[in-house]
């Protein structure tokens, strides 16, 4: 197959962590062509179809100079088997505007995963709101009022952007509401932006657990985030560490009810948030954390990934691989 990955440029890519290029290095062990471009790359006019420039390549083995290009042509997003939307948040006008520009690509005939559909309709904090049986006690609103009331009834709230990613701008307000009007200031902005706020949940202590659902089936185990010092945050890009573990059956319950029906929905590949007992998130744009389950627990998510990947396609494939550490 020919696959083109829409991501983030790849000379930026941290290839010891970053899950875009396991999931080409296992289709590249499969045979599969790799492609990529960038969505600003996509382009549409009159009387054609979705374009874009890209770079055929060929990853090397090698940890610096990693890949080389084969190729750079300008092709029809239609062309390829498939198209894998790998652009990493925010979830800006121009991630949304791509998502429309890969919807025409769509009906051109292109087969592209994640649903560009999918990944506008589950805006990645709002998405719980719909399992309102999984998540814990929580409020969307711009209504200071709205905020004071659920902190007066559950007294240690987390406040967060709607539109924020890697725990920025998250914070911790506690029973004594120190700041909590400054902090309601800064983020919603006068009445002008909607805000996110949960209850406090302390099972935190023991990690904000990753768990992966790939073509509906939970991957068996998670990564949990532990914040780190007086961090309240367990997200890796603010510092937390990364533990893989088994599911717990909680966790286990959880993806077995959102998997099937987020991926009839055109969803491959989804991250649920899980603090405790509680779902915080469903992320969907470029979940990550394949390379950290695989080198703590030696269980393949690439391999998982790319076989759910040509099954939906039409593939005949192997079985996800694990090994013993």
């Amino acid at each position: 197959m020919n696959l083109l990955f829409v991501a983030d440029p790849i000379e930026s890519f941290k290839i010891y962590k970053d899950t875009t290029f396991v999931m080409m290095r296992e289709a590249q062990r499969r045979g599969h062509q790799i492609s990529v471009c960038e969505p600003r790359d996509l382009h549409w006019a009159r009387g054609g179809v979705v374009q874009a420039p890209n770079r055929a390549i060929t990853l090397t083995g090698e940890t610096s100079d990693w890949f080389k290009v084969d190729s750079a042509a300008l092709n029809s997003i239609k062309g390829f088997d498939a198209v894998l939307m790998r652009k990493d948040p925010p979830f800006d006008s121009e991630y949304f505007y791509a998502t429309h520009l890969l919807e025409q690509a769509e009906r051109e005939g292109a087969r592209v995963f994640n649903k560009p559909r999918a990944l506008r309709d589950h805006p990645e904090k709002l998405a719980i709101l719909e399992f309102p049986e999984f998540i814990g006690p929580t409020l969307v609103s711009r209504a200071a009022q709205h905020i004071r009331d659920f902190h007066a009834e559950h007294h240690d709230i987390i406040l967060k952007p709607l539109d924020g990613m890697g725990g920025m701008g998250i914070f911790r307000v506690k029973e004594d509401g120190l700041n909590l009007g400054g902090i309601i200031e800064t983020l919603n902005q006068d009445g002008a932006q909607t805000v996110m706020v949960q209850k406090f949940l302390p099972s935190i202590a023991q990690g904000d657990k990753r768990v992966l659902v790939i073509g509906g089936q939970p991957v068996p185990f998670c990564l949990a985030r532990i914040p780190q010092g007086g961090e309240v945050r367990g997200n890796l890009a603010a510092g937390g560490k990364g533990v893989a573990q088994p599911l717990s059956a909680r966790d286990l319950a959880i993806a077995q009810a959102l998997g099937p029906v987020l991926f009839q929905r055109g969803l491959l590949l989804i991250g649920l948030d899980i603090i405790g007992d509680s779902l915080t998130e469903i992320n969907v744009t470029s979940p990550t954390c394949f390379q950290e389950i695989f080198d703590q627990t030696g269980f393949d998510v690439a391999a998982m990934f790319v076989q759910a990947l040509e099954a939906a396609l039409g593939q005949a494939s192997d079985a996800p691989q694990a090994c013993s550490h």
